[in-house]
């Protein structure tokens, strides 16, 4: 069964609407570009470790998750690329947690009752 329309039934009145109110091509690359930040398991589960922990360094999230730290500044990196934490230096100390926006988009994909 093919996915187009057989006919021209186009609801001019709502679909204007959606069109005006449609999200630019900047803002659905940028929010697909977070979204892929989180398709990996290991950085899912980082950011529920940032979310339960507030700022965390790469020692301390090595360690919740349970991976080498090299590991999980590659995936810190990914993540701080697509804008879904932010990193600031303490002494010698990098330290990392979720930037608003990727806040929100781990609300959207692990409700805060999903984890115990």
């Amino acid at each position: 069964m093919a996915e187009v329309c057989d006919l021209l039934c186009l609801d001019l009145p709502k679909a204007e609407a959606l069109r005006a109110a449609r999200l630019s091509a900047r803002d659905a690359g940028l929010l697909a570009e977070q979204a892929a930040a989180l398709g990996d398991p290991t950085r899912v589960e980082l950011a529920v470790a940032l979310r339960g922990g507030g700022e965390l360094c790469v020692c301390d999230l090595s360690w919740v998750v349970e991976r080498p730290d090299k590991v999980v500044s590659h995936h810190l990196r990914k993540m701080r690329a697509a804008d879904v934490v932010e990193s600031r230096r303490d002494g010698r100390m990098v330290m990392y947690s979720l930037t608003p926006g990727g806040a929100r988009l781990l609300a959207a994909l692990v409700p805060d009752e999903v984890v115990a």
